[in-house]
């Protein structure tokens, strides 16, 4: 101890003289006891030397007198020291405590050789150091704050002397805000101390320790005790990896992939990409121990997503507010199409006027014109805003055409040096028109007479000419046509124009009639025209009308005189008033009579016959001829006029026109809108010849009522027309996602665009894969107008997923939305099993790796305990990695250097959400033995053969084999056959006997030792059908080894005592050999198949849908003893190599073999090997395997 100045005393017991001391030594001391402090259990000594030897010393403490025997009967832990010979009298006292803190004197009794003497009083201080520090939360937990808000922490002391001071460090950095107080302890003097301090954790205290420290003078080092702190704090901003150095500029077509990467937060940052606003990509990935959260947005630009912003979103549990970065799309794109306007078509000398459109483009292109080999210059070129921040341009040329260019090829060529690599062209070939360049008729010579009834053939002919020359005859000013009926006498032939060469010719052939007598017959083409006439010599004039071309009014009077020849006429009309006339002389020296009549027409006579017979009694013949009315009326549509006209869009329209006037209506005017259409057409309409109006590439804007306006010279006439365009459906409205908690109810609204609006033309589709249950039975569908709506009452997990909604009014193509339902619902932790096994060595250098998967939504945020305590993951040991995809989330904890001290134990993920948490239990456990199969079944039964299955149980960490035994109840042994290959879960045991009752046991083993067969699931009872009851099959298999008749069963006891002593005389050379290798061999072959493990155990294990965010260690077997899928392997042409095993009886302590198992020694060898002794036996008791 070390000596403290305490200030003087003198405290005498009773009976001896009290009298003060001086400071120097009393007389009669030598040696003078001190002032002393000790730690509490050390030990102390108070010195006292007295000049006279001979005299009764004894000290007093606290005036108690503790008597002149050494060993101070009383205070076991007291006793004097020193020869007192020479006077020395020291007390020594062991192990101090509390109550040896007091004070001391050293009394001489009174002798013969001087008076009684006492001491100075001095002062034994005894220290006790604080044994514990409680502190507020809990020591050693992980505390949850907020960057930035303040906390209070509690540090309270043990009983101590003196009262110990209390600090608190935050990361490594004294708190100032601290109140303590000092309070009285649980004993006399001792004191505890209590100290509040007050911390505002900030994000770089995230993982570090809160430390509570006291000093004492009693503590070499001070004690201390501390909680982890886990701080959350958003996330920094996302930042966007742009590709390249133009940021934002990108090209149509280009698949454009960006990296957004948020760093910092805890919880990590929560990523999702935006588009315009709505969500383009919800999965991210994060790595712990960077805390860095990674999202890729993968897409195709298109010209559309000029303008668009992307942009990424980056927050967490404790974020403020949500943190972006965006970028706004500057697209570069060609014009889609380039389309020429105007005629190619044009006579010769002409201009001809065209234009050049493009679809938009960014940036603009230049346009330039080319005639063959020859560029043109444009008359004008304009620019127009196009689609999506584009621009159309246009350019007009107008040029003269001459001959040699026909046929030459005319294109409109864009460019631009933002397409330096591309061209965009458009061209037509051009139509240059003129006229034939000579005409003639070739017939009879001019002059000669021809006979009426005679058949003359005349040929028109012309040379050269674009397009070809149309030759055209005439008979007097007025067209050669054929008898339109067929009843009629076939008079004129007018031949096809024909081709040879450049040459054109048309054939007219005529039976000569009186008519044709100095008839002008002329052949035209375009401007050219030739002629020629023809002498006729008739027996007899035919009859004509006088009069009779001109035209009348509706309600008019028209009068008619035919002159025939004959002279008795009669007139076949509704006659108004009949008069006669007497006859007169007529050509070809013939009489003629002729008859006058007066008829009301209407339009509706327009067309008719006036039909005028003569009869001659002398000729036996009758002259007919006949007259058609020609009634002038105004316009008048008919019955048959439609009024309403469908077209779909994109389509043609056809607004027919059934109007019937005379003359001939003079112009067909449309309106629409106010707006007259172009009687001359325009770039999607046309009024045919008949006054139709035709439409293309009609759109919805074309619907609507159309007002036609006919005219001639009689008057006018009105129709309104109304076109229905019908178009296909676009969804103009779909909530995505629409989202809904469990057990709630949702509609999922469907808004669109569409003609015709019909009751039943919304659909929904469930999507997902095939197996799964898309039926909508349990919706309810609806539709209002445009409006279609799907109806979940009472939401299910199962519902969950992706809809469609469809749309098809019979305008293709139809039109699909897919929406997403998500339902949101507390985690649901996977449970394989009550308590899922891991296996790993536990040398300190192998790994392991838990798996935990959960489902919920919206996201999930995984913890684990180990034995019930967080898990500290700033551990370099520990290394999780956690995923997310949509409702799926994964957490892989990877532990290091696994420690079967350490980590043999209890790890518990635990997911929690918004809604609720759910959890899951992981047993980290040694390898071992392999647990026994499940479910071992009869799949099969024949005469000679038996089909079983199997489920693997937990194979202890290493990889494992299987093994049949089976007995025939009425023949004594047993018969073993190996199961192969050993992954194998099916087996088939053939060598049976017919109507023969067998018993069925299957053993799991692997390098450590086997299952055992006392588990009642791992052995079937199973009767065989005799031969008549199930008919063999060709692949049946005969037995193998045929079991020994009754002759050859006395004969089992022999052979196997003559083999067992065989056995013992071998046993003793060869044992002590094949022991001691056999131990060093087992150490090695365990670490060999632990760190190689069975690749296809882990894969069969591991989470199919998880994806590994961080390296793996192999040397880690996981199994779940829940029904998992069985590995089949064909087994039917298999055939062992050795015939089975027949044995005497079972043998309780398992197979004998020594590839296969161990027995329970050897496993102990292999614990001590690993250097775990004790621990194998209470990490099993401690869970129920």
């Amino acid at each position: 101890g070390v000596p403290l100045p305490f200030p003087a005393a003198l405290l005498v017991s009773p009976g001896l003289a009290q009298s003060p001391i001086s400071a120097s030594t009393p007389r009669g001391f030598w040696a003078m006891p001190e002032n002393l402090t000790a730690v509490e259990g050390t030990e102390v000594e108070l010195r006292c030397g007295v000049s006279a030897p001979d005299s009764v010393v004894q000290w007093a403490k606290d005036g108690l007198l503790l008597g002149p025997n050494p060993e101070i009967p009383g205070f076991p832990r007291y006793h004097l020291e020193g020869n007192p010979a020479k006077g020395e009298f020291h007390l020594h006292i062991e192990a101090c405590d509390l109550s040896d803190d007091a004070s001391y004197e050293c009394q001489v009794g009174r002798s013969e050789m001087g008076p009684e003497l006492v001491s100075p009083r001095v002062i034994l201080t005894i220290l006790v150091p604080p044994r514990v520090l409680h502190l507020t939360p809990e020591a050693g937990s992980t505390v949850h704050w907020v960057a930035g808000q303040e906390y209070e922490v509690a540090c309270v002391s043990g009983d101590a002397k003196p009262a110990p001071d209390i600090t608190f460090l935050q990361s490594g950095k004294i708190v100032s805000s601290v109140s303590a107080n000092v309070n009285e302890g649980s004993q006399e003097k001792l004191f505890t101390t209590e100290a509040t301090a007050r911390v505002t954790p900030q994000s770089s205290d995230n993982g570090q320790l809160l430390v509570c420290e006291a000093f004492s003078p009693a503590l070499d080092t001070p004690i201390k005790a501390s909680v982890t702190m886990n701080v959350l704090f958003p996330p920094g901003p996302p930042v966007i990896d742009w590709p390249g150095l133009d940021k934002g500029h990108v090209r149509a077509g280009q698949n454009l992939e960006l990296l957004c990467t948020a760093r910092g937060g805890n919880p990590p940052a929560t990523l999702q990409w935006m588009k315009n606003g709505q969500p383009v990509s919800i999965a991210w990935g994060t790595e712990h121990a960077q805390a860095v959260a990674r999202s890729v947005l993968v897409m195709t630009i298109r010209p559309e997503d000029h303008g668009a912003r992307l942009s990424c979103e980056s927050s967490n549990s404790v974020s403020p507010d949500v943190q972006e970065q965006s970028v706004t799309l500057q697209v570069t794109f060609p014009p889609s199409a380039i389309t020429i306007l105007g005629s190619t078509s044009q006579s010769e000398n002409k201009n001809v006027t065209l234009c050049c459109i493009t679809k938009s483009s960014r940036p603009r292109v230049l346009l330039r014109w080319w005639l063959g080999g020859r560029q043109l210059l444009p008359t004008d070129e304009t620019v127009l805003d196009g689609l999506h921040g584009g621009h159309i341009s246009m350019s007009n040329l107008t040029f003269l055409v001459r001959r040699e260019d026909n046929g030459l090829s005319l294109t409109c060529e864009a460019f631009s040096d933002a397409f330096s690599k591309e061209t965009f062209k458009k061209s037509l070939t051009l139509n240059v028109k003129y006229p034939a360049q000579k005409l003639w008729i070739e017939g009879p010579p001019a002059g000669q007479y021809i006979r009426t009834g005679t058949r003359v053939r005349l040929v028109c002919l012309a040379i050269g000419g674009n397009p070809d020359p149309s030759l055209t005859w005439y008979k007097d000013a007025r067209t050669v046509t054929e008898p339109r009926q067929p009843q009629e006498p076939r008079r004129v032939q007018l031949g096809s124009l024909e081709k040879s060469g450049s040459t054109f010719s048309r054939e007219l052939v005529l039976i000569i009639g009186p008519s044709d007598n100095r008839a002008k017959f002329s052949c035209r083409a375009g401007q050219l025209s030739a002629s020629t006439q023809l002498a006729v010599q008739c027996e007899r004039g035919a009859g004509r009308g006088a009069g009779w071309g001109a035209a009348v009014e509706p309600g008019s009077v028209a009068s008619s005189s035919p002159l025939i020849p004959p002279t008795n006429l009669t007139i076949l009309a509704n006659v108004l008033e009949d008069v006669p006339a007497p006859p007169r002389s007529a050509p070809f020296k013939g009489s003629a009579a002729s008859r006058s009549v007066f008829l009301r027409v209407t339009s509706r006579d327009h067309g008719h016959r006036v039909t005028c017979r003569a009869h001659s009694a002398e000729l036996h013949e009758t002259v007919s001829a006949f007259h058609r009315l020609d009634v002038l009326y105004p316009p008048e549509f008919l019955g048959e006029q439609v009024l309403v006209v469908t077209a779909v869009e994109q389509g043609q329209a056809l607004l027919p026109v059934s109007v019937s006037a005379n003359p001939g209506p003079e112009a067909f005017n449309w309106t629409f809108r106010g707006y007259r259409l172009s009687p001359a057409g325009g770039p999607r309409h046309r009024i045919l010849p008949g006054g139709a109006l035709q439409l293309w590439n009609v759109t919805r804007a074309d619907a609507g009522t159309y007002q036609l306006h006919c005219q001639n010279s009689e008057g006018t006439a009105e129709a309104l027309l109304r076109l229905d365009v019908h178009y296909a459906p676009t969804i103009r409205g779909l909530q995505d996602p629409t989202e809904v908690d469990v057990g709630g109810s949702v509609d999922i609204v469907c808004t669109v665009d569409a003609n015709p609006i019909l009751p039943d033309m919304f659909s929904w589709e469930r999507l997902g894969e095939e197996e799964e249950d898309m039926s909508l039975d349990d919706m309810e569908q609806m539709a209002k107008g445009s409006t279609g709506h799907l109806r979940i009452r009472q939401a299910t997990l199962a519902q969950a997923g992706a809809y469609q909604c469809i749309v098809d009014n019979g305008v293709g193509p139809s039109a699909r939305g897919l929406v997403r339902l998500v339902v949101r619902f507390a985690p649901q932790v996977d449970h394989p099993t009550p308590l899922t096994k891991v296996a790993a060595a536990g040398d300190s250098t192998s790994s392991a790796t838990l798996h935990c998967r959960a489902r919920g939504v919206p996201n999930v945020i995984f913890t684990w305990t180990k034995n019930g305590a967080p898990l500290d993951l700033q551990d370099p040991r520990y290394t999780e990695h956690t995923y997310h995809q949509g409702g799926i989330h994964s957490s892989l904890l990877t532990i290091a250097n696994v420690s079967a001290a350490q980590d043999y134990a209890l790890f518990t993920c635990t997911a929690t959400n918004a809604l609720g948490s759910d959890h899951t239990n992981i047993q980290l456990v040694s390898i071992s033995r392999p647990d026994p199969p499940l479910g071992l079944k009869v799949v099969s039964v024949t005469s000679h053969s038996v089909g079983l299955e199997w489920k693997p149980g937990f194979d202890g960490g290493l990889p494992q084999r299987f093994r049949i035994r089976y007995e025939a109840l009425e023949i004594p042994g047993f018969l073993y056959v190996d199961v192969l290959p050993p992954q194998a879960t099916t087996f088939t045991l053939t060598g049976l006997q017919p109507s023969t009752r067998y018993r069925v046991w299957l053993l799991a083993s692997n390098a450590l030792g086997d299952s055992g067969f006392t588990d009642k699931r791992i052995q079937v009872s199973v009767t065989t059908p005799g031969l008549d009851q199930t008919p063999g099959e060709p692949g049946d298999e005969l037995p193998t080894v045929q079991p020994p008749g009754p002759l050859g069963l006395p004969l089992l006891p022999v052979l196997f005592a003559v083999g067992g002593l065989l056995l013992l005389s071998n046993a003793s050379c060869v044992g002590g050999f094949l022991w001691q290798r056999r131990l060093r061999h087992l150490a090695e072959d365990i670490s060999e198949k632990t760190e190689a493990g069975s690749k296809e155990d882990r894969v069969r294990n591991e989470y199919e849908e998880s994806q590994w965010t961080g390296d793996r260690d192999t040397r880690s077997s996981t199994v779940s003893t829940a029904d998992v899928e069985p590995y089949y392997h064909s087994t039917r042409d298999f055939h062992p190599r050795l015939p089975p095993m027949l044995e005497e009886g079972s043998y309780p302590q398992g197979i004998r073999d020594e590839d296969v198992a161990f027995q329970g020694h050897l496993y102990d060898e292999v614990a001590r090997a690993y250097g775990l002794p004790g621990t194998w036996g209470p990490l099993y008791d401690e869970v129920q395997m």
